[in-house]
């Protein structure tokens, strides 16, 4: 990998890393996708709308004509959770990006409320269901983006927090805050992640399989299959990088 070369890394890419890296380089690094079924893809595009009616309502814009039933309750529902929230600045589908060595570290807000002592991330999660708290704790789009926006800002992370909306279904919302323990602990694991990543591109071949995570014959979803399958049959076993943009948790 030469040293010009930066790699974008969302919180998808690095949780898919994390559970098993050649199943990240046959989705990234390679390219190699099937196309999501139709129930997925109908629920993938909803999840999609709804956010961009959400941005286009925080711009000010007319929405009311663009609602059916079932868009219109969960808009309904976001405003519920959302409530009177004001802010000295607030900003829909922001951007921020974080370089890290040969990688520039991702992330995009659904919405962010910045005031003068206290930042707040919100995401819309339009599942039916909240997940696990722990699990959603430790998943890579909580911990990335507490960590990117503490690293990009001047605020301190006791006063960053991030709150999941889910607003498909009763609205219902799960709020986590963040301290510098966090954020320590955060910088220990994406450096030990993003050097393997670094070590395995350097010596990545065409013909060369990224190892296995020395538990992963145990806990990875995806072991068997890849060692069952050949070079040639990956098409049939890989998952499109679109459906886990947004990993369900």
């Amino acid at each position: 990998m030469t040293e010009s070369r930066l790699i974008r890394l969302s919180q998808a890419h690095l949780n898919l890393l994390e559970i098993c890296p050649p199943k990240f380089q046959q989705v990234y690094l390679e390219q190699l996708s099937l196309l999501p079924n139709t129930q997925t893809q109908a629920s993938l595009d909803w999840g999609k709308r709804f956010h961009l009616l959400m941005q286009q309502q925080e711009l000010g814009l007319p929405i009311s004509a663009l609602l059916d039933p079932t868009m219109e309750n969960a808009i309904a529902s976001a405003s519920e959770l959302l409530g009177n929230a004001g802010s000295s600045w607030r900003e829909a589908e922001h951007c921020r990006t974080l370089g890290w060595d040969n990688f520039l570290l991702t992330v995009i807000y659904d919405l962010l409320i910045a005031e003068d002592e206290k930042a707040i991330i919100l995401d819309w999660k339009t599942y039916r269901q909240p997940t696990d708290p722990k699990r959603l704790a430790n998943n890579w789009q909580t911990r990335l983006y507490l960590y990117v926006l503490a690293e990009t800002t001047s605020y301190l992370p006791e006063q960053i927090s991030m709150i999941y909306c889910f607003v498909n279904g009763t609205p219902q919302s799960q709020t986590f805050t963040y301290d510098r323990t966090l954020h320590q602990q955060t910088r220990q694991d994406l450096t030990f992640l993003l050097g393997n990543l670094q070590n395995n591109l350097q010596h990545h071949q065409k013909d060369t399989v990224f190892p296995h995570r020395t538990d992963c014959q145990s806990s990875c979803p995806y072991y068997q299959k890849l060692v069952a399958s050949d070079r040639n049959s990956r098409q049939d076993e890989l998952t499109n990088i679109a459906a886990i943009e947004e990993i369900s948790i």
